[in-house]
């Protein structure tokens, strides 16, 4: 039997007592305990004390938490319940385990966790249920380890190390013999991979594998971001042999196969400093009133093969990942920046969608075929756009650069209708502002930006999603009595009923107003007004924030439900196949099925999927991550001056703050709001005082003064900077959910066709 440690003092009230007989059963699950060996294992000397254990004992044999199997011998009313699920551990302590069959979390004590790691598959043997308690229970066995390498800074003592981890995730710092340390020193940034965790030891062991540098240099910290995500930071060389082994000329028999398209006018769009352009425009009349557009996107499986060692590096990594200075491509360079990217006056092979439009942009006809292309200029989006907003002489026949600046004056008018047509089919309108920072040389911030999504996007957004969504249609759509071949889709489901009426509620405070049910029709234009009344407003940001949060998660899938925030029917990727792995998946089952082929195995497919949505998501959470590291370094530099704010998050320990001109967020603590106690109404999600009744809400404007800046932490602590801590503006009503981005952030908003 396990002794119980804690001894009881003389002055234990009932619930007290009750947690400590509550531990002695649950340590002790097989054991059955007589009245006397409880009185000594408690330290029960006194007549009250023992009499109110009494007392408790029955409580507990009603609530069928005990049994009494004879007289005076009790034990614990084990129900041998077993469930397999994930454990979430928590910094504060309060693990959880969530149950594969959907039932309810349950609570696990650190104690209780057998060393199990945040994300860890176990199964977990409940405890008998307590009434008024939720479910509790402990993990008896790790079925599988989500991950055993972690990111953190070393501690080099004289004959041993330790490894800090971040986030609080781990619960323990790793110990590293010396023999270990592959060189590092104190202070340096490590990837520690534990290699043993005794059953008795607190701290688990482990080796360092990889060094990344000194803790504050900036590749250290965006190579440890990436770490700690479970992303490579640095390209196999193998990989990248492979890929310099590729010939760059295209033989004759290939041009021989494909169609012609180097004499049409043809140009990129894209951000100043891109260097894979992986899709480019084409476009030419036909006859009057009727044009031929071009949608030609990078051939890039023409270069890699199914199953090839770039193939499968390019599936491990399913995406390119975009920090703050930086993009770790999904493909070796001399794939995405040289042989797949549709560079100006290059010979390129690329895989088309070629439409027939009217004046009215309505699709005459299309076709799907590998052509081979010559862009005859690449353009920044600034560029398009200062070309769009001067505008243009339609009366005279334009030549060289006017040919391509009438091309994308033609292209916009056409694009316009496009969306026009998608927001009448109940398409969503979010078009939210992208936070960017200026990046010396070194890496550290200068300056914020706000980037704004304008009519030069938007033209390459409309066409993106017009060849995305007729792929999707080639294949998907079939008549009747016939069964669509497997492929990927990109889904979006229908937002969240009880998500939608917490909006409904928050927006109410602000004057606006929403419909929660109806059509799905009836729902989009609702929504839509919304979006359209806020423009402009100071609640815009905030309001868009939480109405984003109502809505599901986009991912790739080969069920169709097609993409509700799109309103489109069939929606899929095939844009981007220099940095999306499913858009080569696309390509290769296109050309599959095209030539006749039969369809493709689904579940294989589905996991394919599965995968590319999770790592798409870890990508999201990375970029996150460096761009609050940047928020963090970037206010460091403000220390002690006061700024504007609004309140962007209540929580029962006090309130975050966007600071209105750069976006930087930070937490203000409960202690710091002035003196009085305040209650968290978690109706409302706002902080009141007991005695001043002062209220805190979603919304509210606050002044704030930055008190510090923890880079290890990546957190802004601020304090308020008005003297009695007392917000003014509008009220708000609803807690803003921390630490997730708005769902569609990789698709400006929805489409995902560029970064």
């Amino acid at each position: 039997m396990a002794k119980f440690e804690k001894k009881a003092g003389k002055h234990l009230n009932k619930r007290t007592l009750t947690d400590m007989l509550v531990d002695l059963f649950r340590q002790n699950p097989d054991w059955e305990f007589t009245l006397k060996q409880i009185y000594a294992d408690l330290a029960l000397k006194t007549h009250p004390l023992k009499m109110l254990c009494m007392d408790i004992l029955s409580d507990l044999v009603l609530d069928e938490y005990v049994r009494e199997v004879s007289r005076g011998r009790f034990k614990l009313c084990n129900q041998g319940q077993t469930l397999e699920g994930t454990f979430q551990r928590k910094s504060n302590g309060r693990n959880t385990f969530v149950p594969d069959d959907g039932s309810e979390p349950v609570s696990i004590a650190e104690r209780n966790a057998a060393h199990a790691l945040d994300g860890d598959r176990v199964k977990v043997a409940l405890f008998a249920k307590r009434r008024g308690q939720g479910k509790e229970g402990e993990v008896i066995e790790i079925i599988e380890r989500t991950r055993d390498t972690f990111v953190g800074t070393l501690c080099v003592e004289r004959n041993y190390a330790f490894l800090v981890t971040e986030g609080g995730t781990l619960g323990h710092d790793i110990f590293i013999p010396r023999s270990k340390l592959k060189n590092g020193k104190d202070g340096d940034k490590a990837v520690v991979k534990i290699v043993e965790w005794p059953a008795q030891a607190n701290n688990p062991v482990g080796t360092v594998i990889d060094i990344l540098g000194r803790t504050g240099e900036n590749n250290a910290e965006m190579h440890a971001i990436l770490a700690e995500y479970g992303l490579p930071y640095k390209y196999p060389e193998a990989v990248e042999r492979a890929a310099d082994l590729i010939p760059g000329d295209i033989p004759q028999q290939e041009l021989e196969s494909r169609l012609d398209m180097r004499g049409v006018t043809t140009f990129t769009i894209d951000p100043a400093d891109a260097k894979d352009f992986d899709d480019a425009l084409s476009i030419r009349p036909l006859k009057e009133g009727l044009w031929e557009v071009g949608v030609h996107i990078a051939d890039v499986t023409h270069y890699v093969a199914e199953g090839n060692i770039i193939d499968k590096e390019a599936y491990r990594r399913a995406t390119s990942v975009y920090l703050v200075d930086r993009t770790i491509p999904m493909l070796p360079e001399r794939l995405c920046n040289d042989l797949c990217s549709l560079r100006p006056d290059e010979d390129k092979l690329a895989y088309s969608v070629i439409f027939h439009l009217n004046d009215r942009a309505e699709v005459k006809k299309h076709r799907i075929v590998r052509t081979i292309i010559r862009s005859q200029r690449r353009f920044t989006y600034e560029e398009a756009q200062e070309i769009i907003e001067k505008g243009g002489d339609r009366t005279t026949q334009p030549q060289g650069e006017d040919l391509l600046a009438e091309a994308i004056l033609t292209l916009n008018h056409l694009a316009k209708q496009l969306t026009e047509k998608r927001f009448a089919a109940g398409a969503i309108n979010f078009d939210r502002i992208e936070v960017r920072f200026n990046i010396d040389e070194q890496g550290k911030p200068t300056g914020v930006y706000f980037k704004e999504s304008k009519e030069a996007n938007k033209l390459i957004e409309e066409f993106m999603l017009l060849a995305n969504r007729t792929v999707a249609e080639e294949i998907g759509r079939v008549p009747k009595n016939k069964k669509a071949k497997v492929f990927p889709y990109r889904i979006h489901d229908l937002p969240d009923p009880e998500k939608l009426e917490n909006l409904k509620h928050f927006i109410a405070r602000f004057g606006y107003k929403l419909r929660s049910g109806g059509t799905k029709g009836e729902l989009n234009r609702s929504i839509n007004k919304l979006l359209t009344d806020v423009h402009g407003r100071a609640e815009q940001n905030l309001i868009e924030m939480v109405s984003l949060k109502t809505m599901q998660k986009a991912k790739y899938s080969t069920h169709n439900i097609g993409h509700y925030g799109l309103a489109f029917d069939y929606y899929t990727h095939f844009t981007s196949p220099i940095r999306r792995y499913p858009d080569m998946m696309v390509h290769r089952l296109l050309t599959r099925y095209l030539g006749g082929g039969r369809t493709v195995q689904q579940q294989k497919y589905e996991e394919m999927c599965e995968h590319s949505s999770a790592m798409e998501q870890l990508a999201a959470s990375a970029e996150r991550s460096s761009i609050k590291y940047k928020q963090v370094e970037f206010m460091s530099e403000h220390i002690g001056q006061v700024f504007d704010g609004v309140v962007s998050g209540v929580t029962d320990w006090g309130l975050y703050v966007e600071i209105e001109e750069n976006k930087c967020e930070g937490f203000v603590s409960l202690r710091d709001l002035g003196d009085d106690y305040y209650e968290f109404d978690d109706r409302n999600y706002c902080l009141i005082g007991r005695r001043t009744h002062r209220r805190y809400s979603l919304g509210d404007k606050m002044k704030v003064r930055v008190a510090s800046a923890n880079l290890e932490k990546k957190q802004l602590n601020y304090v308020p900077a008005d003297e009695n801590a007392r917000p003014y503006g509008p009220r708000g009503g609803s807690r803003h959910l921390r630490g997730e981005e708005p769902d569609f952030s990789e698709e400006g908003w929805a489409t995902n066709h560029k970064k």
